[in-house]
């Protein structure tokens, strides 16, 4: 097996991704009956980003070659390893990315797909493994992740600790919490602003690409804001959502807290960068140089969105050379 014969494959799979097939759109379908967070339109978005972000041909070609690994390349090496992956459920292929790093980088994957998140991924690799069975020897699903030489585990807080008495003595990458932020000037444009909507309601604002948290100058007018926001007031009949957003709202009257908002999200001042769903934190900044200079080596931050930063509306469309934590997992992949 040749790098180009992966990266023809992944390419295959991503046409087979915005096609129209039968058991794609119940595969689809079966997710959502199984995880209620995971709504046909937010699949569809994430299933949109990996096909245009991770699986183009030349974008696959360009990142592999990146790490000197180029499409004749034979993959038949010494060094080659079972690498166990502990997917994440928050978002609907949140661990594809992993998934492609260990498939592009020759070793093979042992997954323990999230419970919230397993229909759609072992669709998917049934469908590469039916285009070419030799895959199957190079992707499994595990429940126990034996014999492994590597772990990449993606979690909570919490979990991560379990991550490190498990995985701690091998090769790893551990994930923890993260979450996004916006930096606003406060003279965005009404087209600017409904791109952010999307930042911050895309899945629920479940993601770590999420924008949980504004930061505005002071005097902001939060009228503009919360009226571009409207357009994904129809969440609010969302089962589950509704019940959060009567819940903070409920907080923020039973704290007499000052409280904003337009029926679907809740605004309120707080330090936090972590928000609950439905609540979007904001802060008041005097500085904006000494804000990003803050905010630059915050660990809990995944990335920041505003004019000089991630565009507005796109911080869920990472490329292939944005990694989670900011840790690069195909040259800790080409280390172990």
């Amino acid at each position: 097996m040749i790098l180009q014969h992966r990266i023809d494959w992944l390419s295959k799979l991503g046409n087979y991704m915005l096609s129209n097939d039968e058991a794609w759109e119940e595969a689809k379908h079966k997710a959502f009956l199984e995880n209620s967070w995971f709504t046909p339109e937010f699949i569809n978005i994430a299933v949109k980003n990996i096909v245009e972000n991770f699986l183009h041909y030349d974008k696959l070609v360009k990142w592999a070659a990146y790490y000197k690994l180029q499409p004749g390349d034979n993959d038949e090496r010494a060094n080659r390893q079972t690498v166990g992956i502990v997917m994440a459920g928050n978002i609907p292929l949140v661990g594809f990315h992993d998934l492609i790093s260990v498939f592009v980088s020759g070793h093979k994957a042992a997954i323990k797909a999230s419970s919230k998140d397993s229909v759609l991924i072992k669709h998917l690799i049934t469908i590469l493994i039916n285009e070419a069975p030799q895959i199957g020897e190079r992707i499994r699903f595990a429940e126990m992740l034996k014999d492994c030489s590597a772990f990449i585990a993606t979690g909570s807080n919490n979990t991560s600790r379990y991550f490190e008495f498990y995985f701690g003595k091998y090769s790893h990458i551990i994930r923890r919490n993260k979450t996004s932020v916006a930096i606003l000037k406060g003279n965005e444009h009404a087209e600017e602003l409904e791109k952010l909507a999307d930042d911050v309601y895309q899945f629920f604002g479940l993601g770590c690409r999420n924008v949980t948290k504004i930061y505005v100058p002071g005097k902001y007018d939060f009228k503009p804001l919360l009226g571009a926001f409207t357009k994904y007031n129809y969440l609010a009949d969302h089962p589950k959502y509704r019940n959060n957003y009567d819940y903070n709202l409920a907080m923020q009257i039973l704290g007499n807290k000052f409280y904003m908002t337009n029926g679907s999200i809740v605004l309120t001042e707080d330090a936090s960068m972590f928000s609950p769903i439905s609540q979007l934190n904001y802060q008041y900044y005097s500085d904006p140089s000494l804000l990003v200079s803050s905010l630059s080596d915050n660990p809990e931050l995944q990335c920041i969105v505003g004019r000089d930063h991630i565009p507005f509306g796109q911080s869920q469309s990472p490329t292939l050379f944005d990694y989670a934590d900011k840790v690069d997992t195909m040259a800790f992949l080409n280390s172990i």
